[in-house]
Formats: C-alpha cells, structure tokens, sequence
C-alpha cells in the first residue's frame, strides 16, 4: 500500500512523461514529520545530475512549529536523491543525449514507510499540445457526465 505524501500535477501539465524511475530521499531531522503533515509543494521542482549525484531542487518542505529553531533546516534546500549508479548514467545519458527534463512527479510512502520519490523522464509539451490535453480531458469528463445522466 503506497501512500501519496505530495504530487507535482504541474508537471503533468507541462510535460509528457516518457519514464518513471523510483529513488530514496536524504532527509533532516523533522523532515519526515512535516511530509507526513502535508507540507510539501513540488510544484517548480526539478532533478539533477551534479557529479554523478542526483538531486531534488526548489522543493518545499516546510518545517514545524514544534521543531527547535537551531535544528530548522532550509526548506528549498537541494535534496540528494538515491539510486543505484547505473541508473544514474542511463538518466544522464537520456538527458544529455536527447535533450529531455527529468522531473520529481510524487513523493509518497512505500510499504516499508521509507519516504521515497517518483522520479520521471520527460518531454516538454509545445503550447498545442497543453491545449490539446485539455481539450481531451474536458470531453472524457463529459461522456463520463452524459453516461451517469443516462443510467
């Protein structure tokens, strides 16, 4: 049973997704807690590669009222991401090579309740191809509509 912490439905907007990837997270101190607690955006954040280690950039992670004030880490700090090195070269090669994005798409709890973070290989979208996916998912919620109306 996975269960969903954070989602990043811009990305879903922005790009089309071409492969997902699961990575471990390094996090601080009350981190988790404030995952847990909601308190996380992942709107604008993106991973990179920086000598051979991924990282999870301009993700916000709030801290807590009750964490001590000495032990608040910074909230867009970058994240390293775990994964194993082979993998890490195969993304870095897509990336380099044909010029695609990789983007953090969720982070959520596995069954072992270890934070981790799906990470997708993706392509951006032209302005077309936004309005073409909502043109499409405003017709599918419209047969869903005229579908229940009718039964």
């Amino acid at each position: 049973m996975i269960k969903d912490l954070a989602k990043n439905k811009k990305a879903l907007h922005d790009f089309s997704i071409l492969e997902t990837f699961e990575a471990g997270i390094v996090l601080r101190g009350s981190e988790v807690k404030s995952l847990r607690a909601g308190r996380v955006n992942l709107k604008d954040s993106f991973v990179r590669i920086i000598k051979g280690e991924m990282f999870l950039l301009n993700a916000h992670i709030g801290h807590l009222e009750t964490t001590h004030a000495s032990f608040r880490p910074d909230e867009r700090a970058p994240r390293k991401l775990l994964m194993h090195k082979k993998q890490i070269d195969k993304l870095f090669g897509s990336v380099t090579r044909d010029g695609l994005t990789m983007v953090a798409l969720s982070l959520y709890l596995n069954d072992k309740n270890i934070v981790k973070v799906r990470v997708a290989l993706a392509k951006g979208k032209n302005l077309h191809d936004k309005r073409e996916t909502l043109k499409k998912r405003e017709a599918d919620l419209e047969s869903r509509a005229a579908m229940k109306k009718s039964i």
